[in-house]
């Protein structure tokens, strides 16, 4: 399994604020919005996500992991014990996905882009 990309995931109160002062101090552009999930990033390939409430899941990630194979990274995850507070979904925006918590309390969503 490889990892293809980390982004840092805010939750925010006010998500065009949020979007509008990021894009302002940072120099960042919208990538993909949601309605609840707002990307931004560079052409460099940095990014960062803002988000209200997550659409589909109990708790808000506070880091994205994509990578090529999140079935394989679900099976890591269940041989560990790691407490999956969302399970391996198919997401109608095209992502796969499940999250974990990790032992500092921190939630991770861990995902594979299939659109």
């Amino acid at each position: 399994m490889r990892v293809d990309r980390v982004v840092p995931n805010l939750t925010v109160a006010d998500l065009r604020r949020a979007v509008a002062e990021h894009s302002e101090v940072l120099g960042l552009r919208v990538l993909m919005d949601h309605g609840w999930i707002v990307t931004l990033g560079d052409d460099d390939g940095h990014q960062l996500s803002v988000m209200t409430e997550d659409a589909s899941a109990p708790v808000n990630p506070d880091v994205s992991v994509f990578v090529d194979d999140v079935r394989e990274a679900f099976a890591h995850a269940t041989a560990a014990g790691v407490d999956i507070v969302h399970p391996l979904t198919d997401e109608p925006w095209g992502v796969t996905r499940f999250f974990y918590r990790a032992s500092d309390g921190r939630v991770i969503n861990v995902g594979t882009h299939t659109a």
